[in-house]
């Protein structure tokens, strides 16, 4: 692999994780925001009170803005399969493609079908008709995320295809098991779950600040118990199906969650570390093992969190990469040689058909497929085994920020909820100032835990089978760099006109929406 060109590499990681961290500064809002306002619709369409829905059409509106600027992104977000990572989209888009041709089909069809009746539908068609379109867009927003979740989970635990060695393309034997693997349940779970703690957060932080400017006490108040309710119960789910994720990856991407403990030597009774700061040995060689300056550990919960049992052992960063014998791990030197015998079997394969030589071509597809399940590491067949580590301080320090932010999340929607129903939050000013700035907290808690998800599973693009360094197009670094840093200033402007455009219709306030014949005399 002499000729690998690392800056290429880089700038198309780089380039792949501007546009992914943009998009998602869209999605999250747009995900939990839906359904937050389908709840209020519904406790308008039930109750007949007209204020219910001047909060419902505020929330949309804000809806609507986050919607249209992270279509723009996800669009972007897509095409550089094709332009950065077109060996990626020929090894697996057979597999890769499926769901989101589904996606496109499916959901934003259904998205885009019901979200003009849910913006211009009102009064044109029934108040039943118009809350069934308000749901329909917030199940279709779901399904999308559901369907790019799946794809993006299959790339972490690739299940449910075959490798044709004729095409050298791998094919889906099973869509099902690609749809309904354990990985991509928690996936879809755990980030949707994680977008409406975020929509909560940022519903409540802004009807605080209508109680700090002694504004629209009634709307913010009705809202903050909304979002409050809504995010306190996503928060548990949150909590469930983190605890499923952190399993998944103990089983399936073992280094990602050994850099995520920084735990470097296995052990059995692994305590989890909850506080920690590192400090770097600089002494080892083949890659740097992180100490401890402090730490304050729970004992045996990581043993626990990884495979429900206090006392199972868990493989650290040396076992590996050096191998243990004694626990079946295979080191990888042994996996790098094993995946130049998958690379070598293969170019035989295809010589040996081409020559029409039958007898050693099926030799050669044997030993392929002995040795497939190690096929990328055979790149890295005579590198730097620590090439195969990710960035440990990252991984650990992202995954403790977004868990430590999580369960302030959770305390802010119980004491805003408790507060709010015995009519006490307008006087707590500090209540109010936090929940305002949490709002910041709640992007940069989602942004990390993606940071956890991709940096972690390094260098893998599909884990064990295809590294970055084989993904990439082949192109000029600086035609990446080019449009690196175009997409940052356009993203930046979308992002900056968005703020804008939020914050206008945030100050301008819900206005007033004359009420119907029908709810003009509803009680609350």
């Amino acid at each position: 692999m002499e000729h690998i060109d690392f800056s290429l590499v880089d700038w198309s990681r780089a380039q792949f994780a501007l546009t992914a961290m943009y998009h998602w500064l869209f999605v999250p809002l747009t995900l939990g925001l839906s359904f937050i306002v389908a709840f209020m619709e519904t406790l308008y369409v039930r109750t007949g009170n007209p204020e219910w829905k001047r909060i419902t059409k505020f929330w949309m509106t804000i809806f609507g803005i986050n919607f249209a600027i992270g279509v723009a992104t996800g669009i972007i977000l897509e095409f550089e399969f094709g332009t950065n990572w077109s060996n990626y989209s020929w090894f697996v888009g057979d597999i890769f493609g499926a769901p989101l041709a589904i996606e496109g089909i499916m959901a934003f069809f259904l998205e885009s079908t019901f979200i003009a009746v849910m913006f211009f539908g009102w009064n044109k068609v029934s108040k039943k008709f118009h809350l069934l379109s308000t749901w329909l867009v917030a199940f279709g927003s779901n399904l999308s995320a559901l369907w790019i979740l799946v794809a993006n989970a299959w790339m972490q635990n690739p299940v449910g295809m075959k490798f044709n060695p004729d095409t050298a393309r791998n094919e889906m034997v099973n869509f099902w098991e690609v749809l309904f693997s354990p990985v991509a349940i928690n996936k879809f779970l755990h980030t949707i779950s994680s977008g409406y703690v975020l929509a909560s957060v940022f519903v409540i932080g802004v009807s605080a600040w209508y109680l700090l400017k002694n504004r629209e006490h009634l709307f913010a108040k009705r809202s903050i118990i909304v979002a409050a309710v809504f995010g306190l119960v996503t928060s548990l789910f949150v909590v469930l199906t983190g605890d499923g994720s952190a399993r998944n990856m103990a089983q399936h991407q073992p280094m990602k969650f050994a850099a995520m403990e920084n735990l470097y030597v296995g052990q059995q009774n692994a305590p989890l570390v909850a506080i920690g700061i590192l400090k770097e040995n600089v002494k080892e060689a083949a890659h740097k093992k992180q100490d401890f300056r402090f730490m304050i550990e729970i004992p045996n919960m990581l043993s626990y969190m990884a495979f429900l049992d206090p006392n199972a052992y868990v493989p650290g960063i040396q076992d590996l990469v050096h191998g243990n014998p004694e626990h079946q791990i295979l080191s990888y030197k042994e996996k790098s040689e094993k995946g130049k015998i998958a690379i070598t079997s293969l170019a035989e394969y295809k010589n040996a058909k081409n020559a029409g030589t039958d007898s050693i071509a099926s030799a050669a597809l044997l030993r392929f497929e002995e040795n497939y399940k190690y096929f990328g590491y055979g790149y890295y067949e005579g590198r730097e085994l620590h090439e195969l580590v990710p960035s440990v301080p990252t991984t650990f320090y992202s995954f403790r920020v977004m868990v430590g932010l999580g369960f302030h999340f959770m305390l802010l929607f119980f004491v805003v909820l408790v507060l709010t129903l015995k009519d006490k939050i307008a006087k707590n000013k500090w209540v109010l100032y936090t929940a305002l700035w949490s709002i910041p907290l709640a992007y940069i808690a989602s942004e990390l835990g993606w940071v956890v998800a991709e940096v972690g599973r390094q260098p893998w693009v599909i884990q064990d089978i295809l590294p970055t360094i084989a993904a990439v197009s082949q192109l000029q670094p600086a035609s990446v760099q080019i449009t690196f840093w175009m997409f940052f200033l356009i993203f930046t402007a979308l992002l900056i006109a968005e703020i804008k455009i939020m914050t206008k219709q945030i100050k301008k306030g819900p206005g007033e929406d004359a009420p119907s014949t029908d709810s003009a005399t509803a009680n609350n």
